[in-house]
This record gives C-alpha cells, sequence and structure tokens, in this order.
C-alpha cells in the first residue's frame, strides 16, 4: 500500500524526518533517483540526507524545486496538515487548520493551504469526453434585482461529463474575464476531448464548436418552464460549489485567488468516490513534489509569480 489508512498509521509511518524524505524520495522518484543536471542514474546518500550524483557529483534534495523547498516546519507536520486537508469530506479554512496544527499565524496556515491548491490540479490532466455540459454561472455576493451578466459577480466557465442520465463524472472549472465571450468556446476547446458530444445553451457563439471536432448539441433555455433542467448536471455543480464557498470559506475566497479555490473544488469533485481517503493524501502528494516553489509574496498576489 502507497499510503496510510488512517491518520494513526499516518503517525506510525512518519515518526520523525528520515521517514518522511524516504517517502518523498519514492514519490517523487519511483523508479529511482535520475539527476536533474546529467541525467545520470547512479548517486548515493550523504550524510546530510542529500542525493549525490556518481556521474557529475551534484547535490539534490528530494524537497528542492517542490512546495516544501526550504521549508523550516518539520515534514511530519506537512504531512499531517495534507491528510487533514484531503480527509476532511469539504475541506478547511485557514483558521481551522491554524487551530489544528497550532501554528503561532493566520498567514500561515493560509500559506500553507494556498501551497497545497497550486498542487491539486495537473497541467497535463486528461480531458472531459463523452457528453459534456458546458455553460456559464456567476459566484460571490448577493445582487439584488439584477442575473447573470449585469451582476458584479464573477463568471465561472463550467464543463461537466454526463455517466448516463443520472450521474455526473469529471469537472473542469474556471474564471471566466468576460462573461458571454468567445472565452467559453476556447475553455470548452482546451478542456473536451475533440470528438466528444458538448451541450451548451442556445448562445450563437457556441454553435462554432460543430466545427472544431465536436458534436455540438444546444437547448434554449431562455423561456424554459425550468431553466435549471435545461443543463442539469451544469446547474448542479455551481450549486454544489457556491454552497462549498459559502459553508467551508465562508465567503473568504477573494476574486484573485478564487482559481485556486476552484482547483481545490475540482481536485475534491473529482474524487468524491474515493473509498480511501488516505488515496487523496497519496495523490496530492504526487503533485506536491511535482509543483513549483510559491514564495509567500506571489501567493499574495498571483499576478507577480515567475517560472521557477
Amino acid at each position: 500500500m502507497d499510503y496510510p489508512q488512517t491518520f494513526q498509521q499516518l503517525r506510525d509511518w512518519f515518526p520523525d524526518e528520515v521517514s518522511c524524505l524516504e517517502y518523498l524520495a519514492r514519490v517523487r522518484w519511483p523508479d529511482g533517483f535520475v539527476c536533474p543536471r546529467c541525467q545520470c542514474p547512479r548517486s548515493w546518500r550523504t550524510g546530510a540526507g542529500l542525493w549525490m550524483c556518481a556521474g557529475c557529483g551534484r547535490k539534490t534534495s528530494v524537497t528542492a524545486g517542490t512546495i516544501f523547498h526550504r521549508t523550516r516546519t518539520p515534514l511530519s507536520t506537512w504531512f499531517a496538515a495534507i491528510w487533514f486537508v484531503t480527509s476532511t469530506k469539504n475541506g478547511v479554512s485557514a483558521a481551522s487548520l491554524q487551530q489544528v496544527l497550532g501554528f503561532g499565524s493566520y498567514e500561515t496556515a493560509w500559506a500553507w493551504l494556498h501551497k497545497l491548491r497550486r498542487a491539486m490540479v495537473r497541467p497535463d490532466r486528461e480531458r472531459l469526453s463523452g457528453t459534456v455540459e458546458v455553460d456559464e454561472s456567476f459566484v460571490g455576493g448577493v445582487s439584488a434585482g439584477r442575473l447573470g451578466a449585469s451582476t458584479d459577480k464573477v463568471p465561472v466557465m463550467i464543463a461537466v461529463e454526463r455517466v448516463g442520465r443520472q450521474c455526473l463524472g469529471r469537472i473542469r472549472l474556471e474564471v471566466a474575464s468576460t462573461p458571454g465571450s468567445l472565452e467559453s468556446v476556447q475553455f470548452a476547446a482546451r478542456v473536451v476531448e475533440p470528438g466528444a458530444t458538448i451541450r451548451t445553451d442556445g448562445a450563437r457563439m457556441f454553435r462554432r464548436l460543430g466545427e472544431m471536432g465536436y458534436t455540438h448539441t444546444y437547448v434554449t433555455g431562455y423561456n424554459a418552464a425550468d431553466p435549471e433542467a435545461v443543463l442539469p448536471g451544469v446547474h448542479l455543480v455551481a450549486s454544489l460549489l457556491k454552497r462549498w464557498l459559502i459553508g467551508t470559506l465562508h465567503h473568504g475566497a477573494s476574486e484573485k485567488h478564487l482559481p485556486y479555490y476552484l482547483d481545490e473544488y475540482t481536485f475534491r469533485f473529482n474524487r468524491r468516490t474515493a473509498k480511501a481517503r488516505g488515496l487523496l493524501f497519496f495523490r496530492l502528494m504526487q503533485q506536491a513534489v511535482n509543483t513549483d516553489p510559491h514564495p509567500l509574496a506571489t501567493l499574495i498576489n498571483p499576478e507577480t509569480a515567475k517560472p521557477f
């Protein structure tokens, strides 16, 4: 088994820093260490716990270039945080993480959660397939007397796989810069496999999907007796997303950080049927060792982030 089954087992597996480093090495280099400089597969361990390449002599830390890069906190605390985040069905707020792990500041817990959110979505993930519903929704505060694009809410593009008539598959979520624009068509092309069937509302911009290698079907919802029945998968996901933002984050998701909250929700929704919560711990750990470090300054202002 590649992951602990319970929190007690987590503590038994990782009683010290050495055991944590060994586990990270197996996760990061499942086929064995390969030097990042010369690609030599031969190495030995130094007394400081580094991997020294037998070819060029470079010393490499298993945490270098990951979200654990230069951390001063014991890895066992990081492992406990990842377990807490993934084993809780609806996730945790920064205030809850601070309380559970005993951090001295709210900022530390907030930064850790945002580092983990950066690791929750793989850039090379598979695209949706089969029959996929695509539409927009709006998240944010209450805009009395106004609907849709006329509000001050943030437009979010949603794609949902349909598995049979009653079941939903995977989802994809992205923030749109402008509601009701061709951005939604580009989003669909990015996240849906060519050849799939895409269902949308009657907006004319979606008609071009038929020329892009998709089977496009649409339904007009403006005059429908029940608009939510037109694209039921999208409406259900939008409703659950808003409930999660309110219930878990307590309206604490700012617009500039919303893309990363959407990544977390996508991670959780797509793994909602996992039988072992420890498997989510393992998946996030796999992605954490392949995610670049994110200093606090770039977490606070994502637009200033530069390639590591």
